[in-house]
């Protein structure tokens, strides 16, 4: 009795959680997610302990971004017309196999610089189907009424994971190589394609319509001229679009700040990203908590400039334990931003042309990592990790005011 009674209390607060399918996920995102993260660190300390170079880990993020960008648009319409679950189940075993070979070639010793570009180039490829598949199953699990709570759910794990991870991998990287970081990471998927088989989605969003072709071209053309004639999708996706360039780029900044500028080592590096993944993952249960909220798009420019203006102020210290601070409150700001902007984009979003629409949002919040990276690797290498930081929060918030009064004359619903 006692047991039903929580249970009650936890789907009431976490309306998500009611559906099994989306719960099949979530725990399996649970696992998995702690081992990307785990990669995520032992990639960045392996490029830097192989070349030194801010620039060439700025280019293996670029490698990693750029097919997204090239084909981001292409693959929207392809989602459109498959089911999401079997694209996801697909992009995560390419994902598995991709971190198992990362591992195999660090532990016999034989790994170089180009091994993790062309990876990483693969690991991109996939990304550009399994970010849109994953972003629009979201709504064939749960729905429009608790999309929020569902994102904001897999945004506390992501973020969960963030911490987790980062703080594993700096202890593995420095006492058992960092070959274990990959292939933790490949067993890892396991939990994820596991729960996505085990699944019963119906696909009752796909329209007659988005079933027959009309033409790879002509359907982009559609999906780009929706997304410009609806002021609260391309709001957010304009926003997104600065921010992510300049002052969304951790992975390159955070490893050469730690090292280069902080003299300190991969255990101290995971800890500042552990402590950006604890505001984040403070930001995503305070989001998942406001059961019936709707998201305002004040709250979405409130957290890019928030994490703009902290992101700067952390670049004005090498004080250790001010930039984790500094660094824990632009990861609380940050997660408020990401997640505001897919909630409302997704929500305004019709069903048939809701692939085409976050392939654009996945292309902006993705694709252009790769111009964000060599922004960073390339300022970073000249002017130092620092001038950087200062530099992105100047242009993310400039970016934020700018368009703030642009919103207000198009009819933004603020």
């Amino acid at each position: 009795m006692k047991f039903v009674k929580f249970e009650e209390k936890i789907f009431s607060s976490f309306p998500a959680l009611r559906h099994r399918n989306f719960r099949l996920f979530w725990f399996g995102q649970c696992i998995s997610l702690i081992g990307t993260w785990m990669q995520n660190i032992g990639q960045a300390w392996l490029v830097l302990k192989l070349t030194n170079s801010p620039f060439l880990l700025g280019l293996i993020t670029t490698l990693q971004t750029l097919p997204v960008l090239i084909f981001a648009l292409f693959a929207g319409v392809f989602v459109d017309r498959f089911p999401k679950q079997k694209l996801v189940v697909f992009s995560q075993a390419g994902l598995m196999v991709i971190a198992l070979a990362l591992s195999a070639l660090t532990f016999t010793g034989k790994v170089k610089y180009w091994h993790v570009a062309v990876l990483a180039t693969l690991l991109g490829m996939l990304n550009t189907i399994d970010n849109p598949s994953r972003q629009s199953l979201m709504i064939e699990l749960v729905g429009k009424d608790d999309l929020m709570n569902a994102i904001a759910l897999n945004s506390s794990i992501f973020n969960l994971a963030r911490i987790i991870g980062p703080a594993i991998a700096g202890i593995l990287i420095g006492y058992l190589g960092i070959g274990l970081c990959f292939l933790l990471n490949g067993i890892s998927f396991i939990a994820v394609i596991a729960g996505l088989l085990m699944m019963d989605v119906k696909e009752d969003n796909r329209s007659k319509e988005s079933k027959v072709s009309s033409g790879v071209m002509k359907e982009m053309a559609e999906g780009l001229k929706y997304v410009f004639k609806t002021p609260n999708i391309y709001t957010p996706i304009l926003l997104m679009l600065f921010i992510n360039v300049f002052a969304m780029n951790f992975n390159v900044l955070v490893p050469v700040f730690t090292k280069m500028e902080l003299g300190m080592e991969a255990s101290q590096y995971g800890l500042l990203m552990a402590a950006m993944g604890t505001g984040a993952l403070l930001g995503a249960l305070i989001l998942a908590t406001r059961v019936h909220a709707e998201p305002k798009m004040k709250y979405l420019f409130a957290g890019a400039f928030g994490l703009s203006l902290f992101q700067g102020m952390a670049g004005l210290t090498h004080n250790y334990y001010l930039v984790m601070i500094f660094l824990c409150l632009t990861g609380f700001c940050m997660i408020i931003f990401t997640a505001m902007c897919n909630t409302t984009i997704q929500i305004n979003a019709e069903n048939y042309i809701r692939g085409r629409v976050m392939s654009l949002y996945s292309l902006v919040f993705i694709g252009m990592t790769t111009v964000g990276s060599l922004y960073t690797g390339s300022l970073s290498e000249y002017s130092g990790a620092g001038t950087t930081f200062i530099v992105s929060a100047i242009i993310g918030m400039v970016s934020c005011v700018v368009l703030y009064f642009f919103g207000r004359k198009s009819s933004v619903k603020f």
